[in-house]
């Protein structure tokens, strides 16, 4: 016969009585927890979609589009460049990741290549930034021409990138959804796993976390005044946008490429205007978008 001593009695029935006070609030209703002391457990244990349902989607990030995304910015940066340095070119495609660059003058193949050679300097890699990954490699396949290419490693490391700030996104839009424990993780290098327990209604994730948030920078252009664009015809390479406040829209012109977007910003806080004490956004680059 077992034998328990008083001490022991007291342990085990300590034990059973905290079980079952932590477990109580898994069969009162959400109006019974809120009714309960604020000493004691209130929150019901968070079932998952194995016991509750709810809604599972696995995305992908569309690497041909990015990869397209990212060869159209090079071929701006180049013709950008190019133009500054008054260097006569011709642009030719070679497949879906080069750009060939025909020279004018042959004779300026030196000078085009070192200004040029920014556009391969290292970016940080990896999903701590612990590397560094040349997204651009350039060569000199003929007498006079260059060709800049997108490197396999950079596209890499650009859909990676990808997956770090969907994860993100996505994780501060369906928080807003209740109070279950929803579930946005990495699915290998391409892919985003979001679970979403007790939401049976996939669509309504789809369309939450479907809607397209693109943030860019552009100059205003100094070709001319917006409202003799807006009179005549913009300059190529340049688009009219309206600033809103309230029922008063301001036109500018802007550069239709953007100098800068969201793939450069590291940090982004909300604030106030040490002068006139406004709220105010500050954001933080990294060494390519600064």
């Amino acid at each position: 016969m077992l034998y328990f001593s008083r001490w022991q009695i007291v342990a085990i029935l300590a034990v059973i009585l905290a079980g079952l006070l932590y477990a109580a609030p898994n069969l009162l209703s959400q109006d019974q927890r809120d009714a309960l002391p604020d000493w004691g457990p209130k929150n019901a244990m968070t079932l998952g979609l194995d016991l509750q349902g709810g809604s599972h989607l696995l995305m992908k990030v569309d690497r041909e589009n990015l990869q397209a995304e990212k060869l159209n910015t090079l071929e701006d940066d180049i013709r950008r460049i190019l133009r500054e340095e008054k260097i006569g070119y011709r642009f030719s495609r070679s497949g879906d990741t080069a750009i060939n660059v025909t020279l004018r003058d042959a004779g300026e193949i030196a000078t085009a290549k070192s200004k040029l050679e920014p556009l391969t300097r290292p970016v940080a890699a990896g999903l701590f930034g612990q590397g560094s990954v040349s997204e651009v490699a350039i060569s000199e396949p003929s007498d006079g021409v260059l060709r800049l290419s997108l490197t396999p490693q950079g596209i890499d490391n650009a859909v990676s990138h990808a997956v770090t700030q969907s994860i993100e996104v996505i994780t501060k839009r369906i928080n807003g959804l209740g109070t279950s424990e929803p579930i946005v993780q990495r699915q290998g290098s391409d892919r985003v796993l979001v679970q979403y327990p007790g939401l049976q209604d996939p669509q309504k994730l789809k369309d939450l976390i479907g809607k397209v948030a693109k943030l860019t920078f552009h100059l205003v252009s100094s070709e001319m005044s917006a409202q003799d664009a807006l009179a005549g015809r913009p300059p190529a390479g340049t688009e009219i946008k309206y600033e809103v406040d309230g029922e008063r829209q301001t036109p500018y012109l802007i550069e239709t490429r953007a100098m800068v977007d969201g793939e450069n910003l590291t940090d982004a806080q909300a604030g106030f205007d040490q002068r006139t004490n406004e709220p105010i956004i500050t954001f933080r680059f990294d060494t390519k978008g600064a």
